[in-house]
């Protein structure tokens, strides 16, 4: 008879992602982030998250390019926030201040957080996802990140100083100091 020997499973630390492997991991038709060299999928937004966004997006890019103070990046750009191991963020909705934006615009993720970063709540969007990303955004350096929720029709509002602040439905979203002078009825995104 032969002792028995413990069965001990070896577990291997999961293989991390950079952000130049991204662009060739992302299955088709999905939204991809990496976090921490995690890559995280998720479904598409659906139809009012799409509605919201660019609604938003044409607001903000109009005040924008009628003043010439910088770029509004739509349509989930990639900003690398982190590095070994490597954060790509996505927002909704970005404003880059024009002194910071890069010419030539990359091709690929930029290296630095937008000044503004806006996130539109898809319905499966969990609350404490959500929260990681407004730490992500303010811990690499945007100064103001909004988070538009068109279910209970409302905006929070969260600042590099730790401030926040909610906004009604009745209530503006406010450019402060990223954006001078913008201001935006929250009922003209929903």
């Amino acid at each position: 008879m032969h002792a028995s020997r413990p069965y001990i499973e070896s577990v291997a630390s999961p293989t991390l992602i950079t952000a130049d492997d991204l662009p060739r991991l992302t299955p088709p038709h999905k939204r991809s982030e990496l976090v921490r060299g995690v890559l995280v999928v998720r479904e598409p937004p659906g139809y009012q998250h799409g509605v919201v966004t660019a609604r938003l997006a044409r607001i903000i890019a109009d005040y924008v390019d009628e003043r010439g103070v910088g770029d509004v990046l739509a349509g989930d750009p990639g900003f690398k926030l982190a590095t070994n191991p490597d954060t790509v963020r996505a927002p909704d909705i970005a404003f880059v201040k024009r002194e910071r934006a890069p010419d030539p615009s990359p091709t690929g993720f930029a290296d630095f957080a937008p000044d503004l970063a806006v996130e539109v709540r898809s319905p499966g969007d969990r609350p404490g996802e959500v929260l990681a990303k407004v730490a992500d955004w303010l811990s690499a350096g945007s100064a103001l990140v909004w988070v538009v929720d068109p279910g209970p029709r409302c905006a929070r509002v969260y600042r590099a100083d730790g401030s926040e602040a909610l906004v009604t439905a009745e209530g503006s979203l406010d450019g402060e100091d990223v954006l001078p002078g913008f201001s935006c009825h929250l009922a003209d995104v929903f």
